[in-house]
């Protein structure tokens, strides 16, 4: 008998639907970002106190990383479309409720909804694409694509908000989101089909709760000491977050279905490609945040000037991200993984130059250089990570390095942008917090202004110099660790996935866990 052949290329329902999906995951990771040149505005506007104006940073950060997989499973279960739409529509009126927020308090509260539904996003967005592309190659250039989007997004989320501030009031950053949410809403479910799996893992909602306590607890007692010092109740509140971040590992190391597979960690590969997605997400995080501060309240540039010097940097970063994987089939994943890190590091040595004055070449030069460190990065964990472990963990290994990345951007501010807030209290005239705020207080003199100045720089110095250390240490470890026999995942075929069932209109299909990353893919071109 013989076989009817059967065409797999998408049709231009398949690429609409791509664009449509693609809308979503720019927000996610640009608003990962946008708030970085508009903080100066926000402080003018609201008066945060100096732990709170980094709440206000990653606690968005902090929500999507901490409930990124339990959302992965949840879309399993009830449709991932179904909770796209609702994701999208809840991240629409969570920035509208951010941008008329009167206070920092409800900015906020706010923007960790926004967080919560942003975590809804990317790991159904990124199934939907399984349904529209089931020819494997065809599925590999969309997703990346997807790639390539959430990595702009981050790198011209900076921009965006500068130039929306050069005309609006600081609200506008988030009301930028809502034509794209309502074009998503009314055009998903025409172009969009619904994705279930019929097995899934249970989720563990003490493991979601221990996550997420354990480590806003934790990050919570260190901005309060970097702001304040040590006092008895943040100190309390740090010790029962560690302790508690230490029952839910223990908690994982047990479950049937964890949170996260911490056993994937015994890998080394797998162990330096977790860490390459997350310590380069801190390190751009926060000295983007802090660059910010530093170019329009040291240098004195207007946002729009500080958005145009950010601007060769995430050109550099996103034209990277897109190179990388043509680079890769050149050099190796290898000597791309080692190369990242020592990019990063010089990129950050060179932030050690600018002082209060002159300083915007030295600035550019390291958003340059560091920039391609940032881009390799960013396109090669996912598919290293999964790589690295059994096909039966791939969907683990693809969840974790998702994660990484979103716990790395609001780690870097929280724990590097902390470091910098307690040189500035420590070396500061001691007038307030935070930078912003001295500088608003009345009748100050030139001196006081050049002394606040200076323990900013020392700050932003002090955070760049630990972000070198840190990626020069990685990069050593992988020179150290990574077999020289270690291939593409792309030399393998394609990535390998866990073995589950999709349901797509119907249709059982073999494919990926659902958890978030590489691996919500069918792994057969007969279920098409």
């Amino acid at each position: 008998m013989n076989e009817q052949r059967v065409s797999h290329s998408p049709g231009l329902r398949a690429w609409l639907g791509l664009l449509v999906v693609l809308g979503p995951v720019l927000l996610v990771a640009m608003d990962g970002s946008v708030l970085f040149l508009a903080m100066s505005k926000v402080s003018d506007a609201l008066s945060p106190t100096a732990d709170q104006a980094l709440w206000i940073l990653d606690v968005y950060g902090f929500a999507v990383g901490s409930l990124l997989i339990a959302f992965g499973n949840i879309g399993d279960r009830y449709g991932r479309l179904k909770l796209l739409m609702t994701g999208a529509a809840v991240f629409g009126a969570a920035s509208a409720g951010a941008a008329f927020a009167p206070g920092p308090e409800l900015l906020i509260a706010f923007r960790a909804l926004m967080g919560v539904a942003g975590a809804t996003l990317l790991p159904s967005a990124l199934a939907v694409l399984s349904e529209l592309f089931p020819d494997s190659r065809r599925r590999a250039k969309a997703i990346g694509v997807f790639a390539a989007t959430f990595a702009a997004g981050f790198a011209i989320g900076p921009t965006i908000g500068g130039r929306l501030l050069s005309s609006f009031w600081w609200g506008s950053v988030f009301l930028v989101n809502l034509p794209v949410v309502v074009l998503f809403l009314v055009l998903a479910p025409i172009l969009l089909r619904e994705v279930h799996a019929a097995r899934t893992g249970r989720i563990d909602i003490l493991s979601v709760l221990l996550s997420t306590v354990g480590i806003l607890l934790t990050v919570y007692a260190i901005k309060h000491a970097a702001a304040q010092g040590l006092t008895a109740a943040p100190t309390a509140a740090g010790v029962v977050g560690i302790a508690t971040l230490g029952w839910f590992v223990r908690r994982q190391l047990h479950l049937e279905f964890p949170l996260i597979d911490f056993r994937l960690f015994h890998d080394r590969v797998f162990t330096i490609a977790a860490m390459t997605g997350l310590l380069p997400l801190a390190a751009w995080s926060a000295t983007a945040y802090l660059g910010g501060i530093y170019l329009q309240s040291v240098l004195g540039l207007t946002v729009m000037d500080a958005a145009l010097v950010a601007l060769p940097g995430a050109a550099v970063l996103t034209v990277t991200c897109i190179a990388t994987p043509a680079a890769v089939a050149r050099v190796g994943p290898r000597a791309a993984l080692i190369t990242c890190h020592f990019f990063i590091a010089a990129g950050m040595l060179l932030l050690l130059a600018p002082g209060t004055s002159g300083g915007i070449g030295w600035y550019v030069a390291s958003t340059v250089i560091a920039g391609i460190g940032y881009g390799v990065s960013f396109s090669l964990v996912a598919d290293i990570a999964v790589a690295a472990v059994p096909t039966e963990r791939a969907g683990s290994a693809a969840a974790i390095a998702e994660t990484s990345n979103e716990i790395g951007n609001a780690l870097g501010i929280a724990l590097l942008g902390s470091l910098a807030a307690a040189v500035f209290r420590l070396q500061g005239p001691g007038l307030a917090g935070t930078l912003n705020e001295t500088l608003q207080t009345p009748g100050l003199t030139a001196a006081v202004i050049g002394d606040a100045k200076t323990a900013f720089v020392t700050g932003l110095h002090a955070a760049a110099a630990i972000a070198a250390g840190l990626h020069t240490a990685l990069g050593a470890s992988a020179v150290r660790y990574l077999p020289r026999a270690f291939t593409s995942p792309d030399d393998a075929g394609p990535a390998p996935q866990a073995q589950d069932i999709v349901e797509v209109d119907g249709a059982r299909c073999p494919r990926g866990s659902g958890a978030p990353g590489l691996d919500d893919r069918p792994r057969s071109r007969s279920c098409g």
